[in-house]
C-alpha cells in the first residue's frame, strides 16, 4: 500500500521565522514549497517540512536524520555556526568529542531552536 510512495520528515516549530533562519541559514537547506505557517525544503532526494504548531519541541526522540559520508566534518562545520551537540549514554556506543561511535557507525545529535532532535549518521 505505502511501499511505492515517498515519506517526508515533518517537524513542528513554534516560530516559523526562527525555524527558517536555522534550517536555511545554519543548516543550509534551500526552500522548496511553502505556504502560510509552513515551509518545505529539499534535502538530497528527500523532502523536509516544518510547520507552526503549539506542540513544537515536545517530541523527545529523533525527528529527522541525515545520512552522510562525513559526520565529523559536518559536526565541525555546524559547531562553527553555533550548533551545540547532544551527548547520550547508549549501550555499545562511545564518544569521540561530539560524535557517538559504534563500530563503523558514527552519529551526532543536535536540536533545532524548538528543541526538536535532529541526527547525523554515517553511511
Amino acid at each position: 500500500m505505502l511501499k511505492d510512495n515517498a515519506a517526508i520528515a515533518t517537524i513542528a516549530v513554534k516560530d516559523l521565522k526562527a525555524a527558517k533562519k536555522f534550517y536555511e541559514g545554519t543548516l543550509g537547506l534551500k526552500p522548496d514549497t511553502g505556504r502560510e505557517g509552513a515551509q518545505g525544503y529539499k534535502s538530497g532526494g528527500s523532502l523536509f517540512f516544518v510547520y507552526e504548531s503549539q506542540y513544537a519541541g515536545t517530541n523527545q526522540a529523533t525527528a529527522a536524520t541525515w545520512v552522510l559520508e562525513d559526520v565529523d566534518g559536518t559536526v565541525k562545520d555546524l559547531k562553527a555556526k553555533g550548533v551545540t551537540f547532544e551527548h547520550y549514554d547508549m549501550p555499545g556506543m562511545t564518544h569521540e568529542g561530539d560524535v557517538h561511535v559504534a563500530g563503523e557507525m558514527r552519529a551526532a545529535w543536535f536540536k533545532d531552536p524548538d528543541g526538536n532532535i535532529l541526527a547525523l549518521v554515517s553511511r
